[in-house]
């Protein structure tokens, strides 16, 4: 049986009463008051998120003599120093790997950040590509790591922090000083929300926790109406979207790859788009309130043509929504379809992304 990990705040989820389920091979909180109350006041508020699950890498050295310049599928040298970006770790066939996003902290030196389930992999596969001797350190255990997500979250950080943390535009990041340790406030988060990322000392973590509920705009939030508000705006999920036998081109991510420079999986990307894509990702709504799931089938008439990789009931919207990959005949917008499961027949029509659009990512 699988030895599940707690992160430094367990005590508070369940002091809130958090359902707490297995993820990524931690205990996590998917819901304290429920999923729906806790997306709508992220849509509204400020929601707080224990993140701490994740993985964080640091890299110290030559970024492009030591190898990292050539691991993901985007150019780090590139970024400029205080910013950061989102991409891939392929294998060599484009199988997504992982999703992360990569933090440029200084001229040779850079922090990357990974999914749970994933990250002693990718540590392993990142280390791999990098030069003999490369300085490459798992930060992830000393790390810790909340996010603060809503449209009032930056007048709750300007109560606790300075002033400068305010004027952070999207996908920029800052050192500061945070309860007397160094800390890393990053303009970044995954719910299409304003919203901040906080990396500090895991010793740290519940003292954060503590001082950020003592905002009456704060409320903490779970794992279930994060993924619920990720999928509104359209953001994939690894596990569930992307996995090392989908690539970047399948999933609808090119954008995200660099065919300017070397990685892992690009020749393979190449030759995939070269001969044409054999399934796409979609968007579909559903024309009623039933909520799609993982795997359910997808039809095109009587005949299956894809699988839903995530599906849920959109608040926003009063109706269900997902994402699948299908064959490509079934993807032009407005095409109708009918999502399948058992004794379960859904009517839905291909849509285009983000599935909601106002919130107030870059306000």
């Amino acid at each position: 049986m699988e030895q599940l990990r707690d992160t430094p705040l367990i005590d508070r989820h369940q002091g809130l009463h958090a359902l707490i389920a297995p993820f990524g091979g931690w205990n996590m909180p998917i819901q304290y008051e429920g999923i729906i109350a806790e997306h709508r006041w992220c849509r509204e508020q400020a929601a707080l998120f224990d993140i701490c699950h994740m993985g964080e890498f640091l890299y110290r050295g030559d970024l492009v003599a030591g190898g990292l310049e050539g691991v993901f599928t985007f150019s780090v040298a590139s970024i400029p120093v205080g910013r950061s970006r989102y991409g891939f770790l392929l294998n060599e066939s484009g199988g997504i790997i992982d999703d992360l996003i990569v933090f440029r902290i200084a001229e040779n030196e850079a922090m990357i950040v990974v999914n749970a389930a994933t990250a002693d992999n990718d540590f392993a596969v990142i280390g791999s590509r990098l030069q003999p001797g490369a300085d490459f350190t798992n930060i992830s255990a000393a790390t810790g790591k909340l996010d603060l997500q809503g449209p009032l979250a930056r007048e709750v950080m300007l109560r606790f922090f300075p002033a400068e943390v305010g004027a952070l535009p999207y996908f920029k990041f800052m050192k500061t000083t945070i309860l007397g340790c160094e800390a890393i406030v990053s303009r970044t988060g995954y719910t299409g929300e304003l919203g901040y990322e906080v990396f500090l000392p895991a010793t740290k973590v519940v003292e954060l926790w503590d001082l950020f509920c003592t905002d009456p705009r704060v409320k903490a939030a779970g794992l279930g109406a994060r993924d619920l508000l990720r999928l509104e705006v359209g953001y994939s999920l690894y596990g569930n979207d992307l996995d090392e036998t989908i690539t970047p081109l399948e999933a609808g991510l090119e954008a995200f790859v660099n065919f300017d420079k070397e990685f892992v999986g690009k020749d393979a990307l190449l030759k995939q788009r070269a001969a044409g894509l054999n399934r796409v990702k979609i968007a579909f709504k559903v024309g009623s309130r039933r909520s799609p799931r993982h795997h359910y089938s997808v039809c095109a008439g009587d005949e299956a043509v894809g699988t839903v990789t995530s599906g849920a009931f959109s608040p926003m919207l009063g109706c269900g929504i997902g994402l699948a990959l299908v064959d490509p005949k079934g993807a032009a917008i407005g095409s109708e379809l009918t999502v399948r499961h058992e004794n379960v027949t859904m009517s839905a029509s291909v849509c285009e992304l983000p599935f909601y659009s106002g919130g107030s990512l870059r306000a």
